[in-house]
């Protein structure tokens, strides 16, 4: 820009040394250097192209980068803090928008710089031009500014409506056959169709005062120039300045279209990004679920120990397999959630607060199994292997053995090596739950705690994950979730939960006999089991259902 600038100059010494007296050294003196300030103008370009595209994609990859390290610092707690909508929003608008910010920055600074070259240039050749320049870019600027703090205003309120909407999307993917067959697809579809309406009108206020902003963009600058012309018209008119000087104000005015465009531009764009970078900055303020610091964490036990949890009565031993049966399955979850660290928690381990433990020594011995697990893509041996567990065939046949998962392997192309959709879209309801039961067997804790494990299973293929896991786990301890009698009959003891809290301890078969409670519970999980390898409506889009059609 600083060489757009100078370029009028070298025109106007060009006219009036050169072309005005005749001299013709002059002209091709003049001539040469205005030319090879064009070639010098044309090269800078060429780098200022390249360096603002690496600052954009730098930002954008450090931005994504940042937003990665945050989540897997979240861990488990980023579910609960932020929508998987949100995540996703800031990952692909917001990083886009911020990055586009810092595009303008460098040509930013670039135009104030020409911005002053060229009104002490225009100073030179007659004052009231270079007054008008100067009086002109502030004037622009308090025009702007209320619009952009309105669009500020608007595209915030949009975001948000965005976020929310993105997390309906979402929601209505993962829990579109449940609504259908609980005929509830309609009145979310309505309410779905109501957010969309509004945030098409948000949409169209923030399309308004954009608009309103591009048009003063193109509008005023021109203005700004027209007066600027004007102003050095009238003392060429009065020879007040050579024919040169005023063939170098038509340059300098056209050199000020670079920066006033810039400035007008860099203001919408960094607006617009000051509004993403707030979306960015508090996601990166979510705190992870506390813990103590490492100087004051406490050792975890050096062996098997066992695990409590005042909070529902729940005792765990060492070494034993362990029901919980609650007839809220949220109940149960809850109490695992503790039981691993997984929320706030008083449980213990070993005597020792459990909070009190250093994290990663918890995360190393202690694994929750959550029934709706993710499942990310790839092939099926990385996918159980999981990055942290046995990598061998033989490893991992095991555990597909003790999930009764051999069938799902086999029914894969390519087997172990066959591709996984993410969150295992190509297998059915039965066959993701054995999976990611494999995959936690695969790992093979201290301590393993499942979440209703074989709610999807028929009673058949269920049967034979209670005698499989009873042996794969001996000596080692477990926990499980269930109200299924096949898996509680199989359990070294059992605790029915209510309200969460443990009501009734002992075996299964003496529970059913001195347990009103548990018996009813229990009698009502064994009248609801039906089909052929998987419980109905557990399919997926390859579930028991779509095959026997």
């Amino acid at each position: 820009m600083g060489l757009f600038a100078v370029s009028p100059y070298l025109l106007a010494r060009a006219v009036d040394d050169g072309l005005a007296k005749g001299d013709t050294g002059a002209l091709l003196g003049w001539t040469a250097a205005l030319f090879g300030a064009a070639v010098a103008g044309a090269g800078v370009s060429l780098v200022r192209h390249r360096t603002m595209t690496k600052v954009r994609m730098d930002a954008n990859f450090r931005t994504v980068r940042v937003i990665l390290a945050q989540s897997v610092r979240l861990g488990p707690a980023l579910s609960r803090r932020v929508s998987a909508g949100e995540v996703m929003t800031i990952g692909v608008g917001d990083v886009q928008t911020i990055a586009g910010a810092l595009t303008v920055v460098g040509p930013g600074v670039g135009a104030i710089v020409s911005y002053l070259l060229v009104a002490a240039l225009l100073f030179s050749v007659a004052p009231l031009p270079a007054v008008v320049a100067l009086l002109g870019v502030p004037a622009l600027a308090l025009l702007l500014g209320p619009l952009t703090a309105r669009l500020q205003s608007a595209e915030t309120v949009y975001r948000e409506r965005q976020n929310a909407l993105t997390a309906r999307i979402g929601d209505l993917a993962g829990g579109l056959r449940v609504l259908n067959g609980l005929g509830g697809k309609g009145l979310f579809a309505d309410a779905f169709r109501q957010d969309s309406a509004r945030l098409r009108e948000q949409g169209f206020r923030v399309g308004a005062v954009t608009s309103w902003m591009q048009s003063l963009a193109l509008g005023l600058p021109a203005v700004l120039l027209a007066a600027v012309v004007w102003s050095a018209a009238r003392p060429a008119a009065l020879g007040e300045i050579t024919v040169g000087q005023l063939v170098s104000v038509y340059g300098y005015v056209l050199a000020l279209i670079y920066p006033v465009f810039f400035l007008v531009e860099g203001t919408q764009l960094l607006s617009r990004g000051v509004v993403a970078a707030r979306r960015v900055v508090a996601f990166l303020g979510l705190e992870p679920d506390s813990g103590p610091p490492p100087s004051e964490a406490l050792d975890a036990p050096g062996g098997p120990a066992v695990l409590h949890d005042p909070d529902s009565g729940v005792t765990v031993r060492p070494g034993a397999l362990t029901a919980l049966a609650c007839a809220d399955p949220a109940d149960g979850v809850e109490v695992l959630d503790r039981l691993g660290g997984y929320t706030a928690t008083t449980a213990t381990w070993g005597g020792v607060r459990l909070d009190a433990i250093a994290l990663p020594r918890v995360r190393e011995r202690i694994l929750v199994a959550e029934s709706e697990a993710d499942l990310f893509t790839g092939p099926l041996r990385a996918l159980l292997a999981g990055g942290a567990g046995p990598d061998t065939d033989e490893a991992l046949s095991g555990a597909l053995r003790t999930a009764a998962a051999e069938d799902v392997v086999r029914g894969l192309p390519d087997g172990l090596d066959s591709r996984i959709d993410a969150q295992g879209r190509n297998l059915s309801g039965g066959q993701r739950q054995r999976i990611r039961l494999a995959r936690a067997l695969a790992a093979d804790p201290e301590v393993l705690l499942l979440a209703e494990p074989t709610s999807a299973l028929d009673a058949h293929t269920e049967n034979l994950v209670a005698e499989r896991l009873r042996a794969a786990r001996a000596g080692r301890t477990t926990v499980v979730t269930s109200t299924s009698p096949l898996l509680l009959d199989r359990a070294d003891v059992v605790h029915l939960l209510d309200g969460g809290r443990v009501v009734a301890s002992g075996p299964h078969r003496t529970l059913l006999t001195t347990e009103p409670r548990y018996r009813s519970l229990v009698a009502r999980e064994s009248g609801g089991q039906a089909g052929a390898g998987e419980r109905p409506g557990s399919g997926g889009p390859a579930g028991s259902e779509e095959m026997a059609r």
